[in-house]
């Protein structure tokens, strides 16, 4: 369907300016592309991206002309609010026209969307993206793809400018399949990383020390290096929220019950998550699962 790769003067439309988003969006700003730009409740980050930006009041005014429409929003709610709602994009999406995809959302829910989106023939990307707030600002995520490869190829520069590794996984929904394994894997590491840096404070061990001895063996990963010391110190800058994580885990068990599978930890995670929330931490950081470890009197 999609020839060559897309006009790099192309206008995009692209709502959502949270954590993940919002570097996003200056990273495409600053590759030369011009965006319209809306956020259903950080309007006053929109000074932010300066030139070249103009701001909408509605997702269906900001879609109109944009060859390429990105979001970058919480869950499946506010994907078919953006697209399919009273002023949803869906509405003023050109012919031919490409929705990017990059929140993480239940592959049921993109799989609705592609259905629906293909319908007045505009074609649906799911591209859950990866990596955290660091690697946003740099450009360089980890984007998991579902979609037809004619369509991601003619997107690609769009994709490059986002993340540095980009991997197909087949049709719409196996990206968000994907980004469900990555959020498994999430839980079991940061309940781990936090146990593990409490015992060694507990111990009494030179913990910098340790931290940087431990990520040059076999327990290295990217949450014992971007994220120990936020353990260590006990303040928690915002990476990803525990709210939107916990709402992945909910994602990621529906799919596991389906497949008739059972999966201890992720749920003991989910439940630590859950405590967290009702205990008014819900927008902190993931690593704020340390706050549960209680010493043993």
């Amino acid at each position: 369907m999609f020839k060559d790769h897309l006009d790099p003067s192309c206008l995009i439309g692209f709502v959502g300016l949270g954590a993940i988003g919002l570097p996003i969006a200056r990273n495409l700003k600053a590759a030369g592309y011009r965006l319209n730009i809306y956020s259903r409740t950080r309007k006053h980050l929109y000074q932010e991206l300066g030139t070249n930006t103009i701001v909408f009041s509605n997702p269906k005014e900001a879609a109109i002309g944009c060859k390429v429409f990105i979001l970058c929003v919480s869950d499946d709610s506010a994907v078919d609010e953006i697209l399919f709602g009273s002023n949803g994009a869906a509405k003023t999406l050109q012919r031919n026209s490409i929705v990017i995809d990059l929140s993480t959302i239940s592959p049921k829910k993109a799989k609705e969307n592609a259905k629906r989106l293909i319908q007045t023939q505009v074609t649906y990307l799911d591209a859950p993206v990866t990596g955290g707030t660091e690697n946003a600002k740099d450009g360089l995520l980890t984007i998991l793809l579902g979609g037809e490869s004619s369509t991601i190829n003619y997107v690609l520069p769009i994709l490059q400018v986002i993340g540095k590794e980009i991997y197909h996984f087949g049709e719409v929904g196996r990206g968000q399949e994907v980004k469900a394994i990555n959020q498994i894997l999430v839980a079991g590491t940061y309940a781990a990383l936090a146990e593990a840096i409490i015992t060694g404070k507990q111990l009494g061990l030179p913990m910098e020390r340790v931290i940087k001895a431990l990520t040059n063996g076999a327990a290295d990963s990217w949450a014992l290096r971007h994220r120990s010391n936020s353990i260590l110190n006990e303040k928690y800058p915002l990476g990803f929220k525990v709210s939107l994580h916990h709402k992945d885990l909910n994602i990621a068990l529906e799919i596991a019950a389906k497949l008739g599978l059972n999966l201890p930890i992720t749920n003991k995670v989910k439940d630590l998550e859950e405590d967290l929330i009702q205990s008014g931490y819900k927008d902190e950081d993931i690593t704020a699962l340390s706050r549960l470890i209680k010493i043993q009197e």
